[in-house]
């Protein structure tokens, strides 16, 4: 197990700045999309870092988060989004060597998590009830499932598993900000937001740092490449 100390070490060398600065000595011999992906997500990380309020950082956070994983592939191939950023959050877990996601996740965050995944207030299915989309019974039972998927994660010190489905978590979160489902500054869900904002700021800057030191992993095309105006 990785020491909180070491961890707090490698936090403090992967600020803003310093990821910029080793983006731009090495950017020439990376691969286009990787540095595109890279620019992409330093960008809206920094946005994130300027913002002083809850909700805008949140937004930011996952639209760094979301510049990183997004990929270009063939529609008739198209995975959901919840699949795709689950495949990239195993790529994550498997490059990083340091141990600094299991570090994040079993120390820094374990309580935090622990209530996150107890709160029905960000788990889809607990909406979809309350639209009339599916009984109490089977929100409950999804709830119960999830849960118990949690756990034996957290019995195995499984990671990526875990992630998975705290990520399922932030998504729903991210769901309601994106699509006018919360009101700004809301008093109503602070305490996850919170959670949630302080996970996401601690886990883009170490993803970033992973894509930086690992340039030939397949990472894929950029969604949206930069063009030429003709």
């Amino acid at each position: 197990m990785v020491s909180g100390y070491f961890v707090s070490m490698l936090l403090r060398a992967m600020d803003h700045d310093t990821l910029k600065q080793r983006h731009r000595a090495l950017r020439d011999t990376y691969p286009p999309d990787l540095n595109l992906r890279i620019h992409r997500a330093l960008s809206w990380w920094q946005r994130a870092l300027q913002a002083h309020d809850l909700d805008g950082r949140y937004i930011f956070l996952w639209i760094a988060f979301n510049a990183a994983y997004a990929t270009e592939i063939q529609e008739n191939y198209r995975l959901s989004e919840q699949a795709t950023f689950r495949s990239f959050l195993e790529k994550l877990c498997a490059l990083d060597d340091e141990k600094q996601i299991d570090a994040l996740v079993w120390q820094e965050f374990s309580n935090n998590i622990r209530v996150l995944l107890d709160t029905p207030y960000v788990f889809q299915s607990f909406w979809d009830w309350q639209s009339g989309k599916i009984s109490k019974e089977d929100w409950q039972d999804r709830f119960e499932r999830g849960k118990k998927q949690a756990h034996q994660a957290l019995a195995s010190s499984d990671t990526p598993r875990l992630l998975g489905v705290v990520f399922n978590r932030l998504y729903t979160l991210r769901n309601q900000l994106m699509h006018g489902g919360a009101t700004w500054n809301s008093g109503v869900n602070r305490k996850q937001l919170r959670d949630c904002t302080d996970l996401l700021g601690k886990l883009v800057p170490i993803l970033i740092h992973l894509m930086l030191e690992n340039p030939n992993t397949l990472w894929g095309t950029a969604c949206y490449p930069v063009v030429q105006a003709e």
